[in-house]
């Protein structure tokens, strides 16, 4: 066999060995465990550091999107910062050009169902609008679920902190151990906390900037009981271990409260969904029947003012069942 044919088969191999070394090396340096980790933790401060302003708006500029020019664009709608502080607040790794893109894509299929089952524009535009607020029906219930855990874990992380008080711990070092000790999300957040005060961040501000992520009222009184007691003093672990016995009898006062009205939320659910589930039945059982919402200029009217009153009707109900506790 040919010596050079050889030589150059090595060659290749060796070629193409280091072709897809290269090309793993540079897919891990944008998406491997530690980037994504790096990523998390950038958006955790940009989505809610007050700590060098400049600095961390920035962050926050470069992380609504991959792409500077999308960032640009991004950055001149308005409230685009308050989503981008929902989006890491439900815990889901989209960024704001993401949430955006699965609005877009969820709107264009809404719009191509309503055209393949040729109907109105005006139909076929409502279609749009509902299918693309599947995202924010999406992120509204991950950000709530996780808002709910993160008030179940409140109280044992205020005993956790108490308890290490009375051991002589310093309250650093109590935060510290939380972040070990809990679980996701409260643990990671006050994990966040910890590391922010020993890379020089203040204590106040590293707890404000907690508050900013984490938005639960018995959070927020945690830390102006723990801000207030560094300024005039008293016996942290008592005040910490009061809230935490506050925080689960109101817990437990609110399941009571949702046990009692779950009647009245199921009614609730069952008068809203009807009539849409009723219109969906007769448009597949008697498609003809129907036909008249959208062919008849009064049947276009009809139709329009019971949606608006349907829609009414909804939001008073849930203003009726929601209970604040």
């Amino acid at each position: 066999m040919n010596t050079s044919f050889i030589v150059f088969a090595v060659l290749a191999f060796l070629a193409v060995v280091l072709l897809i070394e290269a090309a793993y090396l540079f897919w891990n340096s944008r998406h491997g465990a530690s980037v994504k980790r790096m990523d998390e933790r950038f958006r955790a401060l940009s989505a809610g550091g007050s700590v060098s302003t400049e600095k961390l708006s920035i962050l926050k500029q470069r992380m609504l999107s991959d792409s500077p020019f999308v960032t640009r664009l991004l950055s001149s709608v308005p409230r685009v910062q308050a989503l981008d502080r929902q989006l890491q607040q439900s815990g889901l790794s989209w960024s704001v050009a993401r949430f955006a893109a699965y609005t877009g894509a969820a709107a264009f299929g809404g719009a191509m169902t309503g055209f393949a089952l040729q109907t109105p524009a005006l139909v076929m535009a409502v279609l749009a609008a509902l299918f693309g607020g599947i995202p924010a029906l999406i992120l509204r219930s991950r950000r709530a679920k996780r808002v709910a855990q993160l008030e179940r874990q409140l109280p044992d992380a205020a005993d956790l902190i108490a308890r290490a008080l009375r051991a002589g711990h310093s309250f650093p070092a109590a935060l510290g151990m939380v972040g070990e000790e809990l679980p996701q999300p409260l643990g990671g957040e006050f994990a966040i906390v910890f590391d922010e005060i020993n890379y020089g961040v203040s204590m106040s501000d590293a707890l404000l900037n907690m508050v900013n992520r984490v938005p639960v009222d018995d959070l927020r009184y945690f830390v102006i009981a723990v801000l207030i007691q560094r300024e005039a003093g008293g016996n942290l672990a008592e005040i910490l271990g009061s809230i935490g016995a506050i925080i689960r009898e109101r817990l437990k006062l609110l399941g009571k409260v949702r046990v009692l009205s779950a009647e009245g939320r199921l009614s609730a659910w069952i008068l809203a969904v009807l009539p849409f589930a009723i219109i969906a039945l007769l448009s597949v059982l008697n498609p003809d029947y129907v036909k008249v919402f959208w062919t008849d200029p009064a049947g276009m009217q009809l139709a329009g003012a019971s949606l608006a009153m349907m829609l009414c009707g909804i939001l008073w109900m849930r203003k009726v069942v929601r209970i604040r506790v």
